[in-house]
């Protein structure tokens, strides 16, 4: 390698930086490189941690890479090995897809050119699901919409790919968060009452259905919050909530105004398995804290599902009493709010003091 000056980032000397390298903290835009080894790796890599006099320290991968290291192969510094991991997902996922019924994961693995056991737990990295609950979480998909389009039951469940009705009435939790029949009926038979109020944050839209609040949005504009509760609810008999639904919303009110505690509601959450897995668990996050996707994931036992988590999050139809603001991107960085980024800012920084 060649003999070149480290470049120490702004800030931080080499004392810092070698006990955030203990630490396995994650500094993005840091690297250091292992000559023992003659690899350059991001910080936080999972590798165990070398000696104090093989570590050399750069600002930049490029830095590392001109010294003569390698990207490392654990902790991928480069991207490379993601992207290539990402590429064999989405094909694997395409074919899932498009298929009548899931390839077998030793369909998938050997297309890709991997490993059965190293393609399942890769595949449940990018994802956050394994390819066969993406393959039923497709088919529930496919019946939800034929459902909501109007289909016969049985018509839509043959459709989607499902051997038999007893199949999705013996577990309609994990199918679609509800019996084949609610959801194709999209809300007909069902009254949601409704009460609108401004707040220290703009509108205030609740929707109650029978066994509580099933819809909970923030926003300037009213009329498009009611058009977001009639996507979820299309036949469903829309009226205005009456004198009981005025504590409710006052609850509401106040603890926007002066957050304490978790907003404790009577809930009505329609959506899948993972998603009111999610749903849960960003209710059990306390109050004046954060946490980042990942994370979330990893304490779901979804290492590497991310973007999963992330989806269940922006579906979320409850706002506040299921606080996905308090999930960030890993750098900190305040990430989408299906009701503004200002507002999210605004509610950590309450929730916070």
């Amino acid at each position: 390698m060649r003999d070149i000056p480290d470049i120490l980032p702004a800030g931080l000397d080499e004392e810092a930086l070698w006990a955030a390298l203990l630490r396995r903290d994650a500094l993005p835009g840091r690297f250091y490189g292992v000559t023992s080894q003659g690899v350059v790796c991001r910080f936080g890599c999972p590798s165990r941690a070398p000696l104090r006099r093989h570590v050399r320290f750069f600002d930049s991968l490029a830095a590392g890479v001109a010294a003569g290291f390698r990207p490392c192969r654990r902790c991928d510094p480069d991207g490379a090995r993601s992207a290539l991991h990402a590429a064999a997902v989405a094909e694997a996922c395409h074919l899932i897809e498009s298929a009548e019924t899931p390839p077998s994961l030793a369909e998938l693995a050997a297309r890709a050119g991997y490993a059965r056991h190293h393609f399942l737990r890769l595949f449940r990295d990018v994802t956050g699901l394994t390819p066969r609950a993406y393959g039923d979480a497709v088919r529930a998909r496919r019946l939800g919409e034929a459902l909501a389009a109007g289909a016969r039951v049985a018509d839509a469940v043959a459709g989607a790919g499902f051997g038999s009705e007893s199949r999705v009435y013996e577990d309609t939790g994990r199918v679609l968060g509800m019996t084949p029949g609610v959801a194709r009926r999209g809300g007909a038979g069902e009254t949601i009452r409704t009460a609108a109020t401004e707040g220290p944050l703009g509108m205030v839209l609740v929707g109650f259905a029978e066994k509580g609040v099933c819809f909970l949005a923030l926003g300037d504009d009213e009329a498009a919050m009611r058009a977001d509760l009639t996507a979820r609810f299309p036949k469903a008999r829309v009226v205005p909530a009456g004198p009981e639904a005025e504590a409710v919303v006052q609850t509401i009110i106040a603890w926007i105004e002066e957050p304490r505690a978790a907003l404790d509601l009577p809930l009505d959450l329609r959506g899948t398995a993972f998603q009111q897995r999610v749903w849960a668990a960003l209710r059990a996050i306390p109050l004046g804290t954060r946490t980042d996707y990942g994370a979330l994931a990893a304490r779901l036992g979804l290492p590497g599902g991310a973007r999963a988590v992330a989806s269940a999050c922006a579906n979320n139809p409850v706002a506040l009493a299921v606080p996905c603001h308090r999930v960030v991107g890993r750098d900190g960085a305040l990430r989408g709010y299906r009701w503004g980024l200002d507002r999210k800012a605004e509610l950590l920084r309450r929730e916070a003091g």
